[in-house]
């Protein structure tokens, strides 16, 4: 893939995020909440490299209008499936056509539901590949925090370098538990998430952390709490549901306009926790796998 964008219908492909920033920016901003996965991509690998999320090369994109004003953009940090931002059904089609013309190996897409949808079918009917739906999420956004009662014993704490071999386990543990690859090798997470305070644990009166909760950096005015990991033997007390009013009253201390979170909407205790703690739906995401040839 060349450095350069390259031009394909209203799709502009390129390998260098500062230009990918330049042209999306002021749009991935207009409507940060649905984006929050771009911005938190895009601003991580600004901070601590293009290699982060492992050795492939990645790769940026945005779709513009016939006056040239950017409305969509997708980040892809392979071999990874490629984070879309939503667009219309027929900017999503095209999409997948000009990628399957670049290499037919995508793994899957991540997007709201209607855009993942729209895609994932352009990509099956172009590459004859297998694609079929994963995980089903649901966005929200903190109204008012409400933490409810009462509070497990212990407390919150900011998770620091000596903390890191415990992090690199559970964020490891995390993606077993939810079947998700994790996208960084554990360590690399943990040093991300200590670097700018980024996890914090609740611990049990004895000192003991039972339960984690993360929180990505500010930007665009939001935090995005990832993940809430609670171990098998720790839970049903409440620690993953107090890490999380903790992470979240932090996040608001610190000036973030918005709060947001994901939920699996297989997992029914979680949406009822978050719901009770004052988050509400904004919108429902989809993540579609693609196999090889069917």
């Amino acid at each position: 893939m060349p450095n350069e964008p390259t031009e394909h219908p209203a799709w502009q492909l390129t390998t260098d995020l500062d230009g990918f920033l330049d042209r999306a920016e002021e749009f991935l901003h207009s409507e940060p909440a649905l984006h929050t996965v771009l911005l938190g991509v895009a601003e991580t690998l600004r901070v601590r490299g293009p290699r982060t999320y492992g050795d492939g090369v990645p790769l940026f994109g945005t779709c513009a209008d016939a006056d040239g004003a950017v409305r969509g953009a997708f980040v892809q940090t392979p071999p990874r499936r490629i984070n879309l931002g939503p667009v219309a059904p027929e900017a999503a089609e095209a999409l997948a056509r000009q990628l399957a013309d670049v290499g037919p190996d995508l793994p899957g897409v991540a997007s709201e539901q209607a855009t993942a949808e729209a895609f994932a079918r352009a990509w099956g009917e172009c590459t004859g590949a297998a694609v079929a739906l994963g995980k089903s999420q649901r966005l929200y956004r903190l109204g008012t925090l409400t933490p409810p009662g009462p509070a497990p014993a212990g407390r919150a704490r900011v998770a620091t370098a000596a903390d890191r071999d415990l992090l690199a386990s559970w964020h490891e543990e995390f993606g077993e538990a939810v079947g998700e690859r994790s996208v960084m090798e554990p360590g690399v997470w943990a040093d991300s998430r200590i670097a700018y305070g980024g996890a914090t644990l609740w611990e049990d009166p004895e000192g003991t952390p039972v339960a984690l909760a993360g929180a990505t950096r500010r930007i665009a005015g939001q935090v995005r709490v990832t993940p809430v990991y609670t171990p098998a033997a720790f839970r049903g007390r409440g620690y993953g549901g107090a890490a999380t009013v903790a992470v979240t009253r932090a996040a608001l201390d610190a000036g973030a306009s918005e709060v947001l979170l994901f939920t699996d909407l297989a997992n029914p205790t979680s949406n009822g926790l978050y719901r009770r703690i004052g988050y509400r739906p904004v919108g429902d995401f989809a993540q579609w796998e693609f196999g090889g040839q069917a």
